[in-house]
Parts: C-alpha cells; sequence; structure tokens
C-alpha cells in the first residue's frame, strides 16, 4: 500500500475498489500519482447511459481510466506515441488516399503511397520542430511538443534521411505529370509553414492554421489521383469536399480542446481568434455527419456512397469525442480525434473481402 503525505491510500486496487463499490466518483479511481477531475453526473449522463444499456458498459468510465490523468511532460501514455511519432495523420492520409482510389477509380502504386506518407510526416515533423524552436521544455504542455524540444537534433537529422528517400523515391518512379503535381502543392505547404511560423505569426489577417491544414491534407490526399488521365473527376472532387469538411472539424475541435496549449505556447488558433468560431466547432462534426449521409443515399456509385458513409461515421464519431472530452481529458481527445478518421481502413477490409 502507497501513502501520500497526508497519510491516504494510493494504491491502485482499494481505488479502483472503493469507485466499483461506491459508483459515485472517479476521483480516486485515476490518482496515478496526482487528483483527476471528479467524474460528474451532467452534460452527456443521458447519453452515457444510454450507451451503457446498448453495450452494457460504462464508455466514460473506461475512457477515465485511459484519458483523465494529469499531464507530465516527458512521460507519455502508451497511446499517445502514435501522435508524437507524427504517424497519426501519415496513417490518416494514406488510408484516405487509399479510398479516394477506389472512388475515383484509379489503381496506385505503393510508390504514391510512400510519397505521400513520408511528405506528410516531414510536413507535420517541420511544423513541430519549428514550434518547438521557440520553446523551453517547461512551456510545453504536450506530449508532441515536448519530445520535438527534447530530441530536437535527433529529429532533424532523421527528418533529413527521410526527406531524401522522399524525393529519391519520387525522382526515380513519378512521372512527369505527377512529380509536378507535387511540387505544386509544395509551394503551399512552405507557404503555410513560413507564414505561420515566421512572417505573418500575429498578423490579424492571417489565415487560421485549421482552414490550411484542412486545405493541405485534401490535396495531398488527391494531388496524385488528379495527375492521372483516366481519373473519374467529379466523384472524386465531390468527396474531396467531405474529406476537407472533415479534415476542417477534426482541427477547429482540436484548438479549442487545446485553447490552454496555444496560449501558453503563443501560438494562434481558430479557438482564440473568437469565441463564436470555438462555439462553431462544436457543431461542425454533425452538421457534417448528417449532409454527408444525406448525400450518401442520393448517390448510385457503391465506391462513391461508401466514402460518403465514412465521412458520416468519422464525423458522428468526432462528435462523441467531443461531447465526452471533458471527462476523458484533452490528451485522449487529441489521439481519438485522429483514430476516428481511419473508418477507410474498414471499408477497404470490407472490400478487399
Amino acid at each position: 500500500m502507497r501513502l501520500d503525505r497526508r497519510g491516504q491510500n494510493r494504491s491502485l486496487f482499494p481505488a479502483l475498489l472503493s469507485w466499483r463499490i461506491s459508483g459515485r466518483s472517479v476521483t480516486s479511481a485515476v490518482r496515478w500519482g496526482r487528483r483527476a477531475p471528479p467524474f460528474r453526473r451532467s452534460g452527456v449522463s443521458w447519453l452515457d447511459h444510454a450507451l451503457t444499456l446498448v453495450a452494457g458498459f460504462s464508455p466514460t468510465k473506461v475512457f477515465i481510466l485511459f484519458g483523465v490523468k494529469t499531464f507530465v511532460s516527458g512521460r507519455p501514455y502508451w497511446w499517445q506515441w502514435f501522435t508524437i511519432l507524427s504517424l497519426d495523420a501519415t496513417a490518416v492520409a494514406v488510408s484516405w488516399q487509399a479510398l479516394f482510389g477506389r472512388v475515383a477509380g484509379v489503381s496506385l502504386h505503393p510508390v504514391h503511397r510512400w510519397v505521400l506518407a513520408s511528405s506528410v510526416w516531414c510536413a507535420y515533423t517541420a511544423d513541430r520542430w519549428i514550434e518547438g524552436w521557440r520553446l523551453s521544455p517547461e512551456r510545453t504542455l504536450t506530449q508532441r511538443h515536448y519530445y520535438s524540444v527534447r530530441w530536437r537534433w535527433p529529429i532533424f537529422f532523421l527528418w533529413w534521411l527521410v526527406l531524401a528517400a522522399d524525393l529519391g523515391v519520387a525522382l526515380l518512379s513519378l512521372n512527369r505529370r505527377e512529380f509536378s503535381a507535387g511540387l505544386l502543392l509544395l509551394g503551399p505547404v512552405l507557404l503555410y509553414l513560413f507564414s505561420h511560423q515566421f512572417f505573418h505569426r500575429r498578423h490579424p489577417w492571417r489565415l487560421p492554421k485549421e482552414i490550411c491544414v484542412a486545405a493541405l491534407m485534401c490535396g495531398g490526399v488527391t494531388v496524385f489521383l488528379l495527375a492521372q488521365p483516366n481519373v473519374a473527376l467529379t466523384p472524386l472532387l465531390t468527396l474531396s469536399g467531405g474529406f476537407a469538411f472533415l479534415c476542417l472539424a477534426n482541427t477547429a475541435l482540436i484548438s479549442v480542446w487545446e485553447r490552454e496549449v496555444d496560449e501558453s505556447q503563443d501560438q494562434d488558433s481558430l479557438a482564440k481568434r473568437s469565441q463564436r468560431a470555438a462555439r462553431v466547432a462544436h457543431i461542425l462534426p454533425w452538421a457534417g455527419a448528417v449532409a454527408a449521409l444525406v448525400w450518401a443515399l442520393g448517390l448510385s456509385n457503391e465506391w462513391s456512397q461508401r466514402g460518403f458513409l465514412c465521412v458520416t461515421v468519422s464525423s458522428a464519431l468526432l462528435g462523441l469525442v467531443d461531447l465526452f472530452e471533458s471527462r476523458i481529458g484533452r490528451q485522449l481527445a487529441r489521439v481519438l480525434s485522429d483514430a476516428v478518421l481511419l473508418t477507410p481502413l474498414i471499408a477497404l477490409v470490407r472490400i478487399g473481402a
């Protein structure tokens, strides 16, 4: 048995046992070294009770065991490593590229997946590395920024190795049309990095980074498909609009959850600019889910319908994560916000089967 300075029991088993018997509070159930926020019966209690009746267990209590914990720099939880290593956005981009290929009737080579994955990884890693250059480890409030500061130079050399492999494969394997399309997208990416991190960091008319990230992610996923001569352009562009809106809902909600992070690190965000924008962010995933579902029901093309159903499911799950964010904590919500975007993997597995 472990006792804190006040002589209270801090061991895990008695805390969980007390929580299980009382069923009234999870404050003592998640004391991994520090006190966690209490389990309040408000807000989404009706949703928690409904899911408990359907699933047979309380999702909130399960999430709390993983999410409601105090942030400690340099001590990430196992489920945060995918985000710390910038692999979450990479997985999202590659999975949606594969689904877009089905919708557009284009067969992509593994080279296209590698160039997209390595390019997205380099872009996200560079953004965090530049952001971490201005920060000290004491000012970081996220594990991904802490490791960008703590392992600055190993990440720097690894970034150049990945970039060299990316460019080498692109030069040797892509045709001229595909390579030119990639160069056209490189310009906006560099413009975003230099504008948002250096030249226009505090400019009042600067385009919000959430909109820029959503547009660049959509462009990266579709760039090689648009370069193909036999692409089905109309369904591709239609679905790309739904995907861009999904990415915008994702980034907007993250800006709301991590507002204290942006304030501490002197980073601009949509939620910091406007309270109205922060309120609208909570509506975006539900609006996107309804719109995508209505659009999917009116489609006759099977692949396009599957694509919009993926947008529907991802948007609805993102809305649920937002509802539970106050209970599960921003750290787990940040990880889940990208995990729910991987619905194309389920659709592709069903297609393969």
